[in-house]
């Protein structure tokens, strides 16, 4: 079998939606008889050394295609895929390139969140004619879709009216350095590069408005807890910071961006708790990633978040910050019953493992490609 991806974010996305397309290229590179990836990529990146690639090849735009390589994404990609003969194509990000004629190439398409529909007010108004726009193309236009939870499968079905029976839901699973055991010293170097303090509270994400780590910094003003933010900065970052300025909570936070999966791994199994307050999600890798970390998880009631959590992680209102402060409370004072926590969530996260994710795709393309 040799299948076709949507490489872009593979190649030019250091979290989110790279991480899956990286990690789905991975599993099936370790776990599958694939014979061949073809990954579509629109130019050449660094972080080309994170790809598994001893199965896969980078095709590039060639010709006069070089000269319009977002046309070349949306357009010029179906006479590569043609000349390859490849079995089917998977658009790993929501995409499908727009065909001029119809061609009979098996297509799937993975949607990962139907957030700028939901929850519209995250998104100015272009950006949410566009996703539109692609989604509704891509989800006619395959011939199978798949959602990364069941909450992301009814989004689809409310928004596009795609019918049940062509969605399949796969969950996503995480790097494997999430996985790992550490030993000691690598978790003291790790914690001691940083500065941080020997109990600490963990959070994981980009610092955007719908992510809400306003909401947990205000959680611990009169506490003696410490918080990590780990991700990169949107403009909402600048209401964290002077929050926290006029507040003066500087010394109770630490910013971290641009660690490795390592790093970040140990800079996880380091902390007491995983406090994750987002308002929406398609799923929230970083749930997962907490989980495999063997640390107890707070996360948002309702929507994805118990399918990611399961039955055993701590629930808050995002934006109650009274419940959020008594929730961290009760686990900085519950050693063993947090141990405990931890346990069942490590138990339960196994079903993400990469066999599951693996089988689930091989499975849906042998029915589909």
């Amino acid at each position: 079998m040799k299948i076709g991806y949507d490489a872009k974010r593979i190649f030019h996305n250091q979290t989110g939606l790279g991480n899956y397309g990286r990690d789905i290229i991975r599993i099936l590179t370790e776990h599958s008889s694939i014979a061949e990836f073809h990954l579509f990529n629109t130019k050449k990146s660094r972080l080309e050394s994170l790809v598994a690639m001893e199965k896969s090849q980078i095709v590039y735009p060639t010709g006069i295609w070089k000269n319009f390589t977002s046309l070349w994404r949306l357009f010029g990609q179906w006479g590569k895929i043609k000349n390859l003969k490849l079995d089917g194509y998977h658009g790993l990000s929501g995409e499908i390139p727009i065909q001029i004629k119809q061609n009979t190439i098996p297509k799937i398409v993975t949607i990962h969140d139907l957030i700028f529909l939901s929850h519209p007010h995250f998104y100015n108004i272009w950006d949410r004619i566009i996703y539109r726009f692609k989604f509704q193309y891509a989800v006619n236009t395959a011939n199978h879709v798949i959602a990364i939870s069941e909450q992301t499968k009814l989004d689809i079905i409310k928004f596009f009216k795609v019918p049940a029976n062509k969605i399949t839901v796969i969950y996503q699973g995480c790097n494997d350095a999430f996985k790992k055991d550490y030993s000691e010293e690598e978790l003291e170097t790790t914690k001691t590069k940083f500065g941080l303090p020997d109990e600490y509270i963990i959070n994981v994400g980009t610092i955007q408005e719908r992510k809400n780590a306003l909401s947990l910094v205000k959680a611990i003003k009169g506490t003696p807890y410490h918080l990590v933010l780990v991700g990169g900065e949107k403009s909402y970052a600048i209401k964290v910071h002077r929050y926290i300025e006029r507040n003066r909570l500087k010394n109770q936070i630490t910013f971290l961006r641009g660690i490795d999966a390592n790093e970040l791994a140990m800079t996880y199994q380091n902390a007491t708790v995983f406090c994750y307050p987002s308002v929406c999600e398609g799923f929230g890798i970083p749930i997962i990633e907490a989980m495999y970390s063997k640390i107890p998880v707070i996360v948002t009631r309702g929507s994805c978040f118990p399918e990611a959590a399961g039955p055993d992680a701590i629930y808050i209102e995002p934006y109650d910050i009274k419940e959020i402060r008594e929730k961290l409370r009760w686990v900085f004072s519950h050693p063993v019953e947090r141990r405990l926590l931890a346990k069942k969530g490590y138990n339960y996260v196994q079903r993400f493992s990469d066999k599951s994710v693996s089988e689930g795709l091989i499975k849906l393309y042998k029915s589909i490609l």
